[in-house]
């Protein structure tokens, strides 16, 4: 593969894209493995409460994941504005940065939440959680 960019924030850029692409991929996986566990639920004919919890805590997992991709995504947008503007800035430092602006606990609990309720998150897990309250109301 050749970088449109060989220098070292380019090496930075493509390296950071692809892991964001990968973070894409885990997350199709883990709506279809909330959606399997669902299914399989309802055939074991489980406590709704149970299945409530462990789709509230595959939601919280997806949230989890798309935040760290959400910090992948801040980095390559730096990294693009500083070889657009030529700058020369040290490549390689999405931790450092990250540690030097990591919010406190109350902080990555917000960022968390935020993410959970973005709609590419969320679905399709609102429509589960409300077809298991569905199905426990009407049964």
């Amino acid at each position: 593969m050749t970088l449109p960019d060989a220098s070292p924030l380019g090496h930075e850029w493509a390296v950071l894209q692809h892991n964001h692409e990968q973070y894409e991929k885990t997350s199709l996986l883990s709506k279809l493995g909330v959606i399997a566990l669902f299914v399989a639920c309802l055939a074991l004919s489980m406590d709704v409460f149970v299945m409530l919890l462990l789709m509230l805590v595959m939601w919280l997992q997806e949230a989890m994941l798309r935040t760290s991709q959400s910090r992948l995504g801040e980095r390559i947008l730096q990294i693009e504005q500083h070889i657009a503007a030529g700058a020369q800035v040290p490549a390689y430092q999405l931790h450092s940065e990250w540690r030097a602006s990591r919010p406190g606990l109350a902080g990555l609990l917000t960022e968390y939440g935020r993410n959970a309720l973005r709609p590419t998150v969320a679905f399709p897990y609102v429509a589960l959680v409300a077809i298991t309250v569905a199905w426990y109301l009407l049964a």
